[in-house]
């Protein structure tokens, strides 16, 4: 291995030290029982709750997904994806947090959103529970397989490492850490990383700005490749056998296509998918004081738009700097890495790029912990064994992680390398099998549990139906399936609704003390 590969590895392995620290500092405090283990006891502050939301939401697809799309296409596809994201932050913290924060406790101090689903409705059977924590396992599981994907593509591109090695290595770094530390462990480690992200989003954003002969510089090589830097449109790279192909030094683009009105809406539809992230709705139930919220929405929003608008920069700024540097879909993803390496002294590359590691490990443990809380705390104990001990169930949480971990290994090393559509489906199956209902279950004291059940059923089926068959018809169809299936379940809802028998009196009573409770 070159001197320099061994500096980066120091910057990187200095980082991966500290993170297992904070696992063993906070495994005592963590371990005293279930709420502590898999909800901290709601003790976050604003700061911890909003980074650790926001580091756990936009994983590594931030660093690497995001920017890869603007490096192949242009601004288009990125601009209207980033836009659709920052809306439904900020209108996830605005209308959503403070409500399921109170509910969520007086729904008899839920810790889990499949909990919180099942004692809102009062179900009895825990048949809400049982599909929520399904369908949790089923889109997590994919989505811990593309936090993976990150880990290989780092060690693999990097130290021209066996990416199945390098995807098993990260994976079980960050299984120790979250087994250990449980929900505490989680929310710190995801504060430092998601400083860590913005940071050197920042960093590569203005070095690569330098670097690339400033804007005009910029501007002027990209505005050789057609609608790169079109907002309504997309430049389409001319390929041969999955490569894009290159001529004197230039990459060879075609004519580009038009961005139009309903792809800009699809586009923007990821948005959507906040209302039902379990991840992010964790952290809205973990804050210490529903006062706290507004705090927390404005450093979330905030920082969003800055991790995000870099992210976007860096893809573009890559292509004009380095326009034949990466030649597939796949491989520009890369991009983040590339310059990060080109612009720094091997160590501080190696703390730099620790930001994709910081942005995957904040994601993939907050999955690993929210699947291993659905199958522990929500069926083995809800469902199966009623008397559980605290100890007993926090250990089914940990042989889940394992599960969940070995999973994840299968998907990252399955073929699919594009960690931007692995992300995106993952976000459709579960922003529409649990955002309308946790829409409906909030606002709307009229929602049944029939409704619920139907709702979320529909949604989650919707999304794969949609992404395998109905977007294959092509036309209006081929939509980013969390719009259809968002929208269809949010119909059922409210139909079946309207021709079931109205909630209890008890039911109603508890949500009318949501609207204006204060914790």
């Amino acid at each position: 291995m070159l001197g320099t590969n061994v500096q980066t590895l120091i910057g990187i392995g200095a980082y991966l030290l500290v993170m297992i620290a904070i696992g063993l500092w906070y495994a005592r405090r963590s371990n005293t029982n279930v709420e502590e283990y898999f909800l901290a006891k709601r003790s976050f502050g604003p700061w911890v709750a909003a980074l650790s939301a926001e580091a756990s939401d936009m994983s590594g697809w931030l660093l690497m997904g995001l920017p890869g799309v603007a490096y192949f296409t242009g601004i288009g596809e990125a601009f209207w994806t980033t836009l659709g994201l920052f809306i439904g932050t900020w209108v996830n913290w605005a209308i959503v947090a403070k409500r399921l924060r109170s509910y969520s406790q007086i729904a008899d101090n839920a810790i889990t959103l499949p909990e919180f689903f099942s004692k809102r409705f009062h179900d009895k059977k825990r048949i809400l529970l049982a599909i929520a924590a399904i369908i949790s396992l089923a889109f997590f599981s994919i989505y811990v397989g593309a936090q993976f994907i990150t880990f290989g593509k780092l060690f693999s591109y990097i130290f021209n490492a066996n990416m199945v090695a390098m995807v098993i290595l990260g994976a079980l770094l960050v299984m120790l850490y979250t087994m250990l530390g449980g929900f505490w462990a989680v929310g710190m480690t995801d504060l430092i990383q998601g400083l860590l992200m913005v940071c050197a989003l920042v960093l590569v954003l203005v070095f690569g700005i330098v670097h690339a002969g400033g804007f005009a510089g910029i501007a002027e090589n990209l505005r050789a490749f057609p609608r790169f830097t079109d907002f309504f449109g997309i430049a389409t790279p001319d390929m041969a056998d999955g490569v894009q192909k290159a001529v004197n030094g230039a990459p060879l683009f075609g004519p580009g296509a038009n961005y139009g009105f309903l792809t800009i809406i699809s586009t923007m539809a990821w948005g959507l998918g906040y209302f039902g992230m379990p991840q992010v709705l964790v952290r809205f139930m973990a804050i210490n004081k529903t006062s706290n919220i507004a705090r927390s929405r404005n450093i979330a929003v905030i920082w969003c738009f800055i991790a995000q608008i870099a992210a976007v920069g860096i893809g573009l700024i890559g292509r004009a700097y380095m326009p034949l540097a990466l030649n597939t879909a796949s491989a520009s993803e890369n991009i983040f890495i590339l310059l990060s390496v080109d612009f720094f002294p091997p160590l501080l590359a190696g703390i730099v790029i620790s930001g994709i590691l910081a942005a995957s490990m904040s994601s993939s443990d907050s999955y690993m912990l929210i699947v291993s809380s659905s199958l522990a705390n929500d069926i083995f104990k809800d469902i199966f064994k009623k008397d559980a001990s605290d100890v007993l169930v926090m250990w089914v949480a940990r042989i889940t992680m394992l599960i969940v971990t070995v999973f994840g290994v299968i998907i990252a090393v399955s073929g699919n390398q594009s960690i931007f559509r692995v992300v995106s489906y993952a976000w459709a199956g579960l922003g529409a099998a649990f955002g309308p209902l946790i829409l409906f279950s909030l606002f709307w004291k009229r929602t049944t549990f029939p409704a619920a059940v139907a709702g979320m059923l529909t949604g989650g089926i919707m999304v794969v139906l949609w992404k395998n068959v109905i977007a294959k018809l092509g036309g209006v169809f081929a939509v980013y399936e969390l719009l259809p299936a968002f929208i269809i379940s949010g119909l059922v809802i409210l139909i079946v609704s309207l021709f079931s028998k109205k909630p209890s009196a008890e039911i109603e009573k508890e949500f009318e003390a949501a609207k204006t409770a204060e914790f």
